[in-house]
């Protein structure tokens, strides 16, 4: 199985299966002498952690992140930083049922077709525990960016058909977790928790949608042809569990418009060249214009249900595959903390190549 890493410079390499002993990851790439916050790492990965309340999966884990090189007196050495985090509540017996099945809308049939093999506790590979590896790298480069004067956020901005309806720009960014669904739309929040729990105890789930946001991002990160900031912000998002869906800045509903609606006009400031509207999300030309980035990421409804479900085994005969274990009914509050961590590898990826293209 190849494509296990992501970045060039800043480049996370992941391990791991969901009921395996641990998740990991190698970090290459990170700068050396960079005082390290363990406790902010902590805190990311507590944003992330399932059992953390009654709308996400019960499954108790601690993911306590273990670092095993790379950081000495709490600073980093410009060495591969590797860490674990253990599995301590796997309950592998909970996917004995579908040993020899494939759960609909799941990697079941595709992984088994292509490697001829599969661990089908918890989806292995394919889970979003994976994921945790994402927000220990995400964390630092987090940390790097913020001394660079960088800020990245994330919050839950519609579940289901329930949407905020307050512009990006007018978001306070000190509210997003401020409650369990990461929404920081106090009453819109409240909506879609008790949705999310009323699906949840229908045994059922339900998608959303996060929007990404970055400040203060200089000007010229990105390439201009294969390698387009946004480019690399679409496959960093793509490729989350569940995400179906990503467009930045004016996005979709710039097709509906004209060109002498939709372009941003350039004017002087006191602070320099800007741009008088940011249809642009906050890049052109696949290079950052130095307004803020924003984007949406679209999560699909988790494919595991609490309800009983006609599929097919791996001998092609028609079975029901059971609604067992333990899963989230919306992905959406524990996946502000991926999007956050992955827009931060992005753009710390960028910056540190973008050094070297002047001389």
């Amino acid at each position: 199985m190849g494509s296990n890493s992501f970045g060039e410079i800043f480049r996370l390499t992941s391990f791991g299966e969901s009921h395996g002993k641990a998740i990991g990851g190698i970090i290459d790439g990170c700068p050396a002498g960079i005082s390290i916050d363990f406790d902010a790492i902590q805190l990311e990965l507590d944003r992330r952690k399932p059992g953390q309340s009654k709308i996400t999966t019960q499954r108790k884990e601690a993911d306590r992140a273990v670092f095993l090189s790379g950081i000495f007196e709490g600073k980093t050495l410009g060495t591969p930083i590797a860490f674990e985090i253990l599995n301590s509540d796997p309950k592998s017996k909970d996917y004995s049922h579908i040993k020899d099945s494939y759960r609909p809308s799941h990697a079941d049939y595709t992984y088994d077709t292509k490697y001829g093999i599969r661990d089908y506790r918890g989806g292995g590979r394919s889970s979003a525990r994976e994921t945790i590896a994402r927000v220990v790298a995400g964390a630092i480069a987090k940390q790097i960016l913020i001394a660079l004067g960088v800020e990245t956020h994330a919050y839950v901005s519609s579940v289901g058909e329930i949407a905020m309806d307050v512009h990006h720009s007018q978001v306070d960014v000190s509210k997003i977790d401020d409650n369990i669904v990461r929404c920081p739309d106090e009453a819109k929040a409240e909506e879609m928790i008790s949705y999310i729990d009323s699906i949840r105890k229908q045994g059922d789930t339900v998608g959303g949608v996060i929007t990404g946001l970055a400040f203060n991002v200089p000007v010229g990160l990105g390439e201009p042809v294969f390698d387009k900031l946004h480019a690399d912000l679409a496959k960093a998002m793509m490729g989350i569990n569940a995400v179906k869906g990503f467009e930045y800045g004016g996005g979709f509903e710039m097709c509906k418009r004209r060109g002498s609606e939709v372009n941003d006009l350039f004017i002087t400031t006191d602070e320099g060249v800007k741009t008088k509207s940011n249809h642009s999300g906050g890049i052109q030309g696949g290079i950052s214009n130095g307004e803020t980035i924003y984007f949406k990421v679209a999560f699909k409804p988790v494919a595991t249900i609490m309800r009983d479900q006609i599929s097919l085994n791996d001998k092609g005969e028609e079975v029901v595959v059971k609604g067992k274990g333990r899963h989230d009914p919306c992905v959406v509050p524990r996946a502000v903390a991926i999007v956050e961590a992955m827009t931060a590898m992005v753009l710390l990826d960028h910056y540190l190549r973008n050094k070297s293209t002047k001389l």
